[in-house]
């Protein structure tokens, strides 16, 4: 009776559950890049408050967040609507970060879900027992309006996760000029891949 007890509690020697976790539309559209470049080792969840985004990106969970605050319709760039979403929606978060040994949680900083809501899922992903790494891209220097929000959510990532990896969109688009927008995010995502990959 002992040995069942305690055999049903173990997994098997070497398993490792690693999840990227997408968060906001910055994000969303990392997990749907990794998910279209046939990412293996990962399972990729999509948190988003904007319910058109989410059911146009392919990952293997999708989480709306905020609801009832947002009726699906995003947070309209603002944090602190983002923060209220994920407050919303903590136990459709927390079940799916059960059991989950390394968390990457990547983000756009600067807008409203990702800057509001990424800092959360990484301290519940933290609480969970997880490895949290949290990979954010900053704005380009154009979106000035988005530079303060971003430089608040990136102190509360680092506060959240044990590591922080920073992409820089100015310093992306200066390695890579001559290649389209996404596609010059597509080496931001390699970043990540080869991370996962590495494990």
């Amino acid at each position: 009776m002992w040995s069942e007890s305690v055999q049903m509690g173990l997994r098997e020697p070497g398993y490792c559950r690693i999840v990227v976790i997408g968060v906001g539309g910055a994000g969303n559209n990392t997990v749907n890049r990794l998910m279209e470049s046939g990412i293996v080792g990962a399972e990729c969840i999509a948190i988003n408050t904007d319910l058109q985004h989410l059911n146009a990106i392919h990952a293997h969970q999708k989480i709306l967040i905020g609801e009832k605050l947002t009726r699906g319709l995003g947070s309209g760039g603002d944090p602190n609507v983002g923060r209220a979403a994920i407050e919303e929606s903590i136990e459709k978060v927390e079940k799916v970060l059960t059991d989950v040994d390394i968390a990457f949680v990547t983000a756009g900083m600067g807008g409203g879900t990702g800057t509001g809501a990424a800092p959360v899922v990484a301290r519940l992903a933290r609480e969970k027992g997880a490895i949290v790494v949290g990979v954010v891209t900053m704005p380009f220097k154009i979106e000035r309006g988005r530079i303060a929000y971003a430089l608040k959510g990136l102190a509360e990532m680092r506060r959240e996760c044990d590591t922080v990896i920073v992409i820089d969109n100015n310093k992306l688009m200066w390695l890579v000029p001559q290649l389209p927008l996404n596609e010059a995010f597509r080496v931001g995502d390699q970043v990540l891949a080869n991370m996962i990959k590495g494990i």
